[in-house]
Formats: C-alpha cells, structure tokens, sequence
C-alpha cells in the first residue's frame, strides 16, 4: 500500500500488474433482470433506477461497439497508452441464454483484442447455470474475468425488505462456484440502507470476509428520483447518511476488511438530475478525499481490526 492511500487500490493493483493505466469502458448491453420481468419480482431492486444501475454505463441506443469505441477515444486523451476493461455494467449481465451470452462476450474481446486486458461482468448470483459456469471457466482461461456481485448487505430483514430476491445462500454458492474456477469476485455493497445500523454494515464486510472474494466496491445509498425506494421514503422517511457518517462507517469497514481484498471504490456515481437525496455523493472527489484524510488522522489502514473469522460459510 502507498503512503497516499491507506488501503488497496485498483489502480495500484492494476500498476503492479500490468505496469500501466487501466481505464474501465462501462457498456450497457439492455438486458432485463429476474426481478424486473417477473421471474422472482417486478418493479427491481427498490434502490434501483430504471436505467438498472447503469445510468452512467454507455448509451443503450448505441452499439455495444460504438458505446466502446467513444469512451476509448475519449480516455486514450487523457492516457495515450491506457489498456481497458470493457465493462458490462446495467441489470443483470448473465441473465441470458448461453448462446447470447457467448455472442455478446465474445464480440466485446474480438472489438479490440490488443488494447483488452480483462471483462468485467456485473450481475447476479441467482443468474447462473452449470453451463455458464464452465464456459466462463474456459473463458476465463484466454481472458481475465471479473464477476461483479451485489450483494448489498448481508441482513437477511434488509435483503426482504429491499426486494433484492436473492439469498444470502445463493450469494455464499456463487462466489463458491467461481472461485473454484479461479475467475475474480468483486461484491458491491450499499451503505446507508434503510434502518441499517453500523453494526449491519460492519456484520456485512465480515460476511464478505468469510468469502473468498478479490475485490468490493462501497457505495452510499442513492435514493433516486422515479424507485421504489424513493415513493417509500416519500411516505415514510428513514435516516439519509450524512458525509461525516458515511465517511466514519466506511473507514471503519475498510479497517475490518481483509487486507488483500481490493477496494475498486468508494464513492457512488450517480445523475444528479436523478438524486433526490442526500447531495453530497455528487462531489466524488472530496468523498474520497475525506476517506483518505480520516484515514490518515486516526492512522488506521485497512485490515488493522481484521480478525481471521471463526464463523467461516
């Protein structure tokens, strides 16, 4: 870990792999999810925008070629010898016949195979078949792979509550599942879910603990205009986390987390036309800005309050 930053970052990660910048390329390729078409429930995740959770992924009227090939251009600016990770970032990216699946993957790696060094992959543990498994088992093989999960919290009463439709068991047998086959595992989690407490959040990042999981990406709750969430905040409304108490929790999390998982972020992004509260997510830069100097001032780095878990899944 550097001096800067007091826990594990992407991008550090990536500079000791690859010895160069990684941009991630967001893509948005329009699939739907088992809990918005009806399969296990409607409506989504109640948290979730319309967009499902791609809002700043790449224009779904585009391409999947031209969302990648603009957000190259625009990157290769900045860093003239970025390498890239196309990313599959709205609804559920696994949730497809095999078929399909292998289509879109495969199209995506074949787009720019001198400048792709990994795919990463977002989606749900209940969108998964034993094909699917082995072909990304083979997959996995010519290309690194990231499978993104969100997990979100580990409170069953939460997990009803915010329509996520998934077990914490199918969560725990997924990650079992690829990690068997080696394939990378990255959790997202919310902070600041309705009626959470500290102690939830914390019981969360020991869940992820007990896991063999790469990677986790922290996010404060958006409660957006046009969700589920939103319309029952509208009727009864529930603590917003302020910056102070986001920025208390998730350096707290970071202190329990296992010191070789890495933090991909810790700052949501989000419209702001579409955030009804809290505003603060908007400036990114000084959510992890305070992070870093909290961090600094208690002299806390990750995995200082880790303990190796008794309670293994």
């Amino acid at each position: 870990m550097n001096q800067e930053k007091h826990y594990n970052t992407l991008t550090e990660y990536y500079q000791n792999k690859l010895n160069c910048k990684v941009a991630k390329i967001a893509l948005n390729a329009s699939f739907t999810c088992p809990n918005r078409d009806g399969t296990k429930g409607y409506g989504g995740c109640t948290y979730c925008s319309k967009m499902g959770s791609g809002d700043t992924a790449g224009n779904p009227l585009h391409s999947i070629r031209d969302q990648y090939f603009e957000m190259k251009a625009i990157i290769t600016k900045k860093w003239p010898n970025a390498l890239f990770v196309p990313y599959l970032q709205a609804y559920s990216n696994t949730y497809a016949p095999l078929e399909k699946l292998k289509e879109l993957y495969e199209g995506i790696l074949e787009l720019d195979p001198d400048y792709i060094v990994e795919l990463a992959i977002a989606t749900r543990p209940d969108c998964f078949t034993k094909e699917l498994y082995d072909y990304l088992n083979e997959l996995n093989k010519r290309v690194p792979l990231s499978i993104e999960l969100g997990l979100q919290t580990s409170n069953e009463a939460t997990v009803q509550k915010i329509n996520r439709c998934c077990t914490n068991a199918e969560f725990i047998e997924c990650v079992k599942e690829l990690k068997k086959r080696n394939i990378q595992v990255v959790a997202h989690i919310i902070n600041g879910l309705p009626n959470e407490s500290e102690t939830d959040m914390l019981s969360t990042i020991d869940f992820i603990n007990a896991l063999d999981i790469d990677g986790i990406k922290i996010h404060s709750l958006l409660l957006l205009k046009d969700t589920l969430l939103f319309e029952e905040y509208q009727k009864e409304p529930f603590p917003i986390l302020s910056l102070e108490e986001y920025v208390a929790i998730t350096v707290k999390q970071i202190a329990r987390l296992k010191p070789s998982i890495i933090i991909h972020r810790l700052a949501a992004d989000g419209i702001k036309e579409d955030i009804f509260l809290p505003k603060w997510p908007l400036k990114k830069l000084v959510v992890m800005n305070e992070i870093d100097k909290r961090m600094r001032k208690l002299n806390v780095y990750q995995g200082d309050e880790f303990k190796e878990s008794s309670h293994h899944h």
